[in-house]
């Protein structure tokens, strides 16, 4: 076990893990943050995605000892982290065009495209596309996550 202090949603929290433990399972089980969901397990599906440094990636294949300094930013603190106190872009755009429908995947896809917004605030749909494309969703409402983002790009 090592000690590391982790800076999640804007906040340095202390944690005892084993280095090789994932930061998806730090943060559901040591922090109780579980709005970051276990999918496959291989980094294929996207619902584990959190943020490192702004850019969406994988927990359930990123061990805590590599995470350092780096911010990380779980979908619990994504409205905290666009600064306005209100819900993230995306998440609104989210709700504006009912994308969910089991809403399993839906806070990877939402990191996912906030990130996507982040780097690329004017995104093509071949850009939506590629930066979507690690994201599996069930219930197939692909349509509606393109139209949220570029409902989203706009704000």
């Amino acid at each position: 076990m090592a000690t590391y202090n982790l800076k999640i949603n804007g906040k340095v929290r202390q944690v005892s893990a084993d280095p090789t433990t994932p930061m998806l399972w730090v943060l559901r089980d040591h922090l109780n943050l579980t709005g970051t969901k276990y999918g496959c397990g291989i980094a294929q599906c996207g619902a584990c995605t959190i943020h490192l440094d702004g850019t969406a990636v994988r927990s359930c294949q990123l061990p805590v000892s590599v995470v350092g300094k780096q911010a990380v930013t779980t979908i619990e603190g994504l409205s905290t982290a666009a600064g306005s106190g209100n819900l993230h872009p995306v998440q609104q755009a989210w709700l504006d065009h009912d994308v969910a429908q089991c809403g399993y995947c839906q806070a990877g896809q939402i990191m996912s495209a906030a990130s996507l917004l982040k780097t690329n605030p004017r995104p093509t749909d071949g850009d939506i596309d590629a930066a979507m494309s690690g994201n599996i969703c069930r219930c197939g409402t692909y349509l509606r996550i393109k139209e949220a983002i570029k409902t989203a790009a706009t704000k």
